[in-house]
């Protein structure tokens, strides 16, 4: 989903899905979106956070470029041992 499609699939998400939300970083960033993949875990008036694997990300609805709800993380692997 793209633009006011993608706020609204954030505004009705269920809080605990797994999304993926790519959103503009402030004017004079040395790029121009980045992307947050985890947990939808709050909406507020103005925007949502999404838990990712670094911590908690705030977007703003208005930095919002694009969203989709993503699978669940695959189960850790076992790591193979030597022989």
């Amino acid at each position: 989903m793209i633009g006011p499609a993608a706020v609204r699939f954030l505004r009705e998400a269920p809080l605990g899905s797994r999304v993926v939300v790519r959103f503009a970083l402030p004017e004079g960033a040395e790029a121009g979106a980045t992307d947050a993949l985890g947990e939808l875990v709050e909406r507020t008036e103005t925007g949502c956070t999404v838990e990712t694997m670094r911590g908690p990300v705030v977007i703003v609805d208005t930095d919002v470029i694009a969203a989709k709800p993503v699978p669940p993380a695959p189960a850790p692997r076992e790591r193979r041992r030597s022989a």
